[in-house]
């Protein structure tokens, strides 16, 4: 056990509650022989795994009891300030102590980013942190941030999170050299705010692959690593992608199922459609990390089933695998990127 990795997981965030986790933490620990996972809950939760699970995974599936949950619309202050023994403020403790390499929650937004900030701290050079996830586009997906975490942003904000997305999709992403955009309201070099026009100069200046401004249309084209943005903008931005791909799905189900043609022409289609719903699905794409935080935190989507909590897990454990942070750390300290601008 002396090379597994510890990853904490919050078992009681998430719209569907414990048995997503577990069923997710299973998953994980049946295929990679190197993870120990540590379920963080209540009592009787941790207990009915360890009866149902102990005796398969021994001490490579841990228990770490919480006595309380935080609500998914709990005020933030009020649950840094009143739920210190919540699951989701245990497993971020875990990450300080040391006991955990990373942790994963399902759980409320503002809680996670409020409390993992107040525990964690940020790393040097860093004034926010971001939520950052990947988007499908054509050709795979680029990563995009910030997505929620920061309603407003000045110029150097921006320039810290292409940083921390250039690191992020070069260890993640295995790229050399990520194609950084800077999301704008149109591509030439006059167009958008101050705030984004300044930073489209420091970006230009640091050192990174900056490509320039792009528009949302060129999210999905497959010419940009990493989409860089406020986190306003960005949260409209992830939120119209999934809204459109349930319509567009929802509506291929209608087309398909009207009349006993097109139900005919549906199971010739199939593969195709299989092939299409697998690239899209969302679940592939689910685990949003919390960069620029002094350790490894990963956001899954709220309702997110056991296949998308698994694959949450991964990314949490990828990026303890590639000293993520130590490397978001080097590059800022390389660049020399602290706010002065602000």
């Amino acid at each position: 056990m002396s090379d597994a990795l510890t990853i904490a997981l919050d078992a009681m965030g998430g719209d569907l509650g414990p048995e997503a986790v577990i069923t997710a933490a299973v998953e994980i620990l049946a295929g990679d022989a190197q993870a120990r996972l540590l379920l963080v809950g209540r009592e009787d939760v941790l207990e009915a795994a360890r009866a149902r699970h102990g005796a398969r995974f021994g001490e490579r599936l841990g228990y770490a009891p919480a006595s309380e949950v935080v609500a998914m619309d709990e005020a933030p202050r009020e649950a840094l300030r009143r739920k210190k023994d919540s699951s989701l403020r245990v497993a971020i403790d875990l990450v300080k102590r040391g006991e955990a390499a990373a942790c994963v929650s399902a759980g409320n937004t503002g809680a996670l980013m409020a409390t993992a900030k107040f525990v964690l701290k940020t790393l040097p050079g860093v004034d926010r942190p971001a939520i950052l996830a990947p988007v499908p586009t054509i050709s795979g997906y680029t990563w995009m941030l910030d997505l929620g975490a920061n309603v407003s942003c000045d110029a150097d904000n921006l320039l810290q999170f292409a940083a921390m997305g250039s690191v992020v999709a070069a260890d993640l992403g295995g790229l050399d050299a990520p194609r950084v955009g800077l999301l704008n309201v149109g591509e030439e070099d006059i167009k958008g705010n101050d705030t984004v026009r300044e930073a489209a100069r420091l970006i230009a200046a640091s050192g990174l692959n900056y490509i320039g401004f792009i528009e949302g249309n060129d999210i999905f084209g497959g010419e940009v690593d990493v989409v860089v943005t406020d986190g306003f903008t960005g949260n409209i931005a992830l939120k119209t992608m999934e809204g459109l791909a349930r319509m567009i799905s929802g509506q291929l189900r209608e087309e398909f199922s009207c009349s006993p043609l097109r139900r005919l022409q549906a199971l010739a289609a199939l593969p195709a459609l299989k092939a299409l719903r697998h690239r899209l699905d969302p679940r592939r794409y689910n685990g949003a990390s919390l960069v620029g935080l002094n350790g490894i935190v990963v956001k899954s989507h709220g309702s997110a089933d056991a296949t998308a909590f698994a694959n949450a897990i991964r990314v949490a454990l990828d990026a303890a695998r590639k000293g993520v942070p130590v490397h978001i750390s080097r590059m800022l300290e390389n660049q020399k990127t602290p706010c002065t601008h602000a």
